[in-house]
């Protein structure tokens, strides 16, 4: 008899095929992002914060243009948010232009507002 997965095992997804613009000149030469935290997988870099002793922390804020405090805790959540902001500028996502079928009227209309 199989045996239930745990959710923790299950995974989702949501069939959109993720298309990503470039947003700094260094992507569209090619650069994929991972020279400055060698990831961009949230769950795998906070192991590799995890893995770190003081100094090594210490060293890493300094890298990262952080001032390092002595407080682990709060030195992880600001290491952690400037990961997501970096990691969110790398994965902008591409927005189509969507076209609608406005009258010439409405279109007028809507600019009155300006």
């Amino acid at each position: 008899m199989a045996r239930k997965k745990q959710i923790s095992e299950l995974s989702q997804t949501h069939g959109k095929v993720e298309d990503f613009k470039p947003t700094t000149l260094d992507q569209i030469w090619g650069d994929d992002g991972l020279s400055k935290y060698q990831t961009l997988d949230e769950v795998q870099y906070r192991n590799f914060l995890s893995g770190m002793n003081r100094s090594d922390l210490h060293a890493h804020c300094s890298k990262a243009g952080i001032i390092p405090i002595d407080n682990r805790d709060l030195l992880e959540r600001k290491l952690i948010g400037e990961f997501q902001k970096y990691v969110s500028s790398y994965r902008a996502p591409n927005q189509k232009k969507i076209e609608s079928n406005i009258s010439k009227e409405a279109i007028e209309i809507l600019k009155e507002g300006k």
